[in-house]
């Protein structure tokens, strides 16, 4: 009678539950109930962190912790044990009793529950009346909130600030919300009711240690979930109530928004989604913390009687003249036992005021399921029945309902559903005496939840967490740098997460993820990788000249990997560089790099044309030897004689002199230097002469060691000059070797005619029409000819004709190869063999000859010949030296598709500088003496 009766009322974060643990803990024994089973497992764990686990008790509808020598009891509403007689007894968010489904079990705490010394209630304000009217002798306690809970308005989601929780009312809802924060925020922690206390303390954890900076979750969290929320955002406002859609009450969004704002941390909320703005009287109200008092506290008659079924179901229904109390709409175990009374072997069984009592503790076993009434009362009849029947509920079948669930497999609906079907088994194992062995089942039912615990927070992490950003996206925001590790293949990776490749000066993002998260993904990388670029610098400073190269497209390259580019100057033979290296890595980096290449570049000019660049600074050359130089130099060392014609003929012998002292050779058909026809200077010549001539796409220099090459006809004017050849014909020869050729061609009579002779054929590497042809591109006519020749058959033995043995005398020997200046060595055909055609005509004409060759008699076989007189045309074919003008427009301004040289389609496509796969030097077909080579490598 003397016990005292407090009720603590005030809004969200007051401080209320935590007054109650105080006072509680002021009493040896004491009581409190809990609206849900998470936060009863939050409560109980922070007492047993102050007193611990051996006097604090848990009891929830599927967990029961009861250590032998138990002072504090923490229980849901629910599972609060009655008579229990402690000193302090409290009882949660007593504004429940107006909830329409489980608000009885609240009214009759209210009406009934009482400790011994002092007695608690904690919740709204719209409760003050309600607790005066129905408690006798209640002193009231207002507390006020510690911080400040304003509007915040509409926003989108993925513009929500960091410290967000999202409210959703519907499973599809928050998994939705979820995978739209993993694409565009890293992911978010979700919290929902149905979930288990071990996996929805994995998830807080996730959101609490900042893995993650978003929850999204039920209205679950609106029910004292202690969490450091800065923002509550509402993706809904209305919700399923398990009978009709409806729109929450500015109350219970007060209580949802609430959970923003910790302690002295203020907080905001607002809405989100399809969620339309707050009327501006609910603001007031939530901002206030003024709402409608309560006028009904739901209420269910709690003096059951049990004489049969009927008069059971007759004592639930009774009604009540209070005029603050309210029916409350049937409830899912009264429903069970109506569904049960139509059972006509539940009917017999349950015949008298025990077994009626049994099938009421049967028919309060919560629908965890939630599939249909229909099975969960055949659920309900097998257990009752095992219980009637034997006194305790068959191992062997309760083993087989745990076994068929036990299986971490499947989706994450796959596995809540099972954990949804373990907390019925959970269930029973708790309950006295319905199972023999009730410790191994309640341990073996707890370890079976664990282990779909932990494989839904699993896979609710695999699927609503990106953890690569939430990773960055934490360490981003601690003090210490991140740091960046990179492999020998330039693999970047942060803090252990990949982010991308370093490649060169120029960090590749990882485009794997979705493009929202790639911010995160650069601001991390770009901060981590500021270091190494800085030491990569370095190392690239001090690299050797033999670790980096140009490319035949102007790129420069360190390795497999373009720093730079070549870009055009005035003056040709200086050109500039431009480093590629990202704008993060730093001015320093970026100038350093420059430097190093400019250095290579500059070295790989001064070495590769060091004859040349010797004669342009000879201070002796003078007059005309100087300007020839010049012109000498402006055609990088290569220039075709038909140009400067006029120039060759002023220079007198002592400025020829002076100029062939630095390798200058007057051919007759082009004035060069035969150092820099090799194939390194060849190749930088071919890279200036395009860069000089601003080519969208550099022609590639020809193999080396070639004397002839296929004669392209769309090539840039004056490529094959500047690649050392000369066209003419089908054909492009080498300069050198074409001066070669002049020279036997000098004591020919060229008016009167002349054959090729085996030496020509040689040099050139061709056959005889192939050299026909180069020859008109020269300026020859070749007149073709048929003409007999004699030749003695195999089978004649001279020493029985008496006479000398007799060669094919006008068959046209293979010379030796020529090796000169790089060029590969042409295969030499075996004179022994004999040539290969007049053989096969023997063989096709056996009959005609059998008789001769038994007789020793000559046989008669005709053969190809070419005269060659001067045509009168000094150079040939040489609109063909370059090929066509690049980019010579035609009729109606456009530009002809093949003065582009031999890039692709389409000019607008951006160059690439890097080096092309290198490919081996393909034969010519067309070249028999490549051929016979390519024969003689195969054997």
């Amino acid at each position: 009678m003397d016990a005292r009766v407090t009720a603590v009322l005030g809004p969200t974060n007051t401080g209320k539950t935590h007054y109650a643990i105080e006072r509680m803990l002021a009493y040896p024994t004491g009581i409190i109930g809990l609206p849900l089973r998470l936060l009863a497992r939050e409560v109980y764990d922070r007492i047993v962190a102050i007193r611990g686990p051996s006097v604090v008790a848990l009891i929830t509808g599927e967990e029961r912790i009861m250590p032998p020598r138990a002072k504090y009891w923490v229980c849901t509403v629910e599972a609060m044990p009655e008579g229990m007689g402690c000193d302090f007894l409290a009882v949660d968010e007593i504004q429940l009793c107006a909830d329409p489904e489980r608000g009885h079990v609240f009214t009759d705490r209210l009406l009934n529950a009482r400790g011994l010394k002092e007695t608690v209630f904690l919740g709204s304000d719209t409760m003050r009346q309600a607790i005066a009217d129905n408690v006798r002798d209640v002193q009231f306690i207002r507390r006020e909130r510690m911080s400040t809970l304003t509007y915040a308005g509409s926003k989108k989601i993925n513009r929500m600030p960091g410290r967000t929780a999202i409210v959703g009312f519907s499973v599809e809802n928050v998994y939705a919300i979820a995978e739209l924060l993993r694409r565009t925020k890293g992911g978010a922690a979700v919290v929902m009711g149905a979930l288990s206390p071990r996996t929805r303390n994995a998830q807080v954890d996730m959101y609490q240690n900042g893995d993650v900076d978003y929850l999204v979750a039920t209205d679950a969290i609106g029910m004292g979930l202690n969490l450091d929320i800065d923002h509550v955002g509402f993706s809904a406002l209305t919700k399923f109530d398990g009978r009709r859609m409806r729109y929450l009450e500015p109350d219970e969004l007060a209580q949802i928004a609430g959970r923003a704002g910790r302690h002295m941390s203020h907080g905001t909320f607002g809405v989100t989604g399809e969620a339309h703005e707050l009327d501006e009287a609910v603001v007031a109200a939530i901002e206030n913390h003024q709402f409608k008092p309560v006028k009904k506290l739901q209420w269910r008659n709690g003096r059951l009687q049990f004489g049969s079924v009927g008069r059971l179901i007759q004592t639930l229904e009774q009604r009540t003249d209070d005029p603050w109390l309210t029916r409350v709409r049937e409830s899912d175990d009264l429903a069970a036992l109506k569904n049960l009374s139509n059972d006509a072997e539940v009917m017999a069984r349950a015949s008298d005021g025990q077994s009626v009592r049994l099938l009421w503790d049967v028919c309060r076993i919560p629908d965890f399921r939630g599939i249909s009434q229909g099975e969960h009362a055949n659920l309900l009849r097998d257990i009752f029945g095992f219980l009637h029947q034997h006194g305790h509920v068959p191992e062997d079948w309760f083993a087989r309902q745990v076994k068929r669930i036990d299986r971490k497999d499947g989706d994450i609906d796959t596995l809540s559903k099972r954990l949804a079907f373990i907390r019925t088994w959970t269930y029973v194992a708790q309950r006295k005496g319905w199972l023999k062995d009730e410790n191994h089942w309640r341990d073996a039912t707890r370890a079976v939840e664990d282990r779909l615990s932990d494989a839904l927070h699993e896979g609710l992490t695999q699927r609503f967490v990106d953890r690569r950003t939430s990773v960055l996206l934490r360490r981003l925001k601690q003090k210490e740098g991140l740091v960046a590790e990179v492999n020998d293949q330039g693999e970047v990776t942060v803090d252990g997460e990949y982010v991308g490749k370093l490649e060169g000066f120029r960090f590749r993002m990882d485009k794997t993820g979705s493009p929202d998260e790639a911010k995160t993904l650069r601001q991390a990388s770009v901060q981590a990788l500021a270091p190494q670029f800085h030491l990569r610098a370095d190392r690239f400073y001090n690299a050797p000249d033999t670790e980096i190269d140009y490319t035949e497209q102007g790129g420069l390259m360190w390795g497999e990997h373009a720093v730079g580019k070549l870009v055009a100057t005035q003056d040709p033979l200086k050109p500039q560089v431009q480093a590629f290296v990202d704008d993060e890595a730093g001015d320093d980096v970026a100038q350093k790099v420059q430097r190093r290449l400019q250095h290579f570049i500059d070295r790989k000019i001064a070495a590769l044309f060091e004859p040349m660049l010797n004669m342009q600074r000879d201070e002796a050359l003078a007059g005309l030897a100087k300007g020839f130089a010049f012109r000498l130099v402006e055609g990088f060392g290569v220039i075709s004689r038909g140009e400067i014609a006029s120039e060759v003929k002023e220079l007198d012998q002592d400025a020829r002199g002076a100029l062939r002292k630095h390798g200058v050779r007057f051919g007759q058909f082009t004035i060069f230097m035969p150092l820099l026809l090799k194939p390194a200077p060849t190749r930088l010549r071919l890279v200036l002469w395009s860069l000089a001539n601003k080519l969208d796409e550099f022609p590639e220099a020809p193999p080396p060691g070639l004397v002839t090459v296929p004669a392209i006809s769309d090539m840039p004017q004056g490529y094959f000059t500047m690649a050392g050849y000369r066209a003419a014909g089908e054909r492009a020869i080498r300069i050198d070797m074409l001066e070669r050729l002049a020279d036997m061609l000098r004591d020919k009579d060229s008016r009167g005619g002349f054959e090729a002779n085996p030496d020509m054929l040689s040099i050139t590497g061709m056959t005889l029409e192939q050299f026909a042809d180069l020859m008109q591109g020269l300026g020859y006519r070749a007149e073709k000819g048929e003409r007999t020749k004699v030749k003695a058959v195999d089978q004649v033995v001279p020493a029985a004709a008496g006479g000398d043995e007799t060669a094919a005398a006008d068959s046209v020997p293979v010379a030796d190869a020529i090796i000169d200046e790089g060029v590969a060595p042409i295969a030499e055909t075996p004179a022994e063999d004999g040539p290969a055609e007049p053989v096969a005509e023997v063989a096709e004409n056996e009959t005609a000859t059998g008789a001769a060759a038994d007789a020793g008699v000559e046989t008669a076989e005709t053969e190809v010949f070419y005269t060659f007189t001067w045509g009168g045309r000094q150079g040939g074919n040489n609109r063909r030296q370059g090929g066509k003008p690049a980019g010579k427009p035609r009729q109606g301004g456009k530009p002809s598709a093949k003065g582009k040289g031999k890039g692709p389609k389409g000019g607008n496509k951006a160059k690439s500088f890097e080096a092309k796969p290198k490919r081996e030097k393909q034969i010519d077909p067309d070249n028999p003496f490549a051929a016979a080579l390519s024969g003689f490598k195969a054997k």
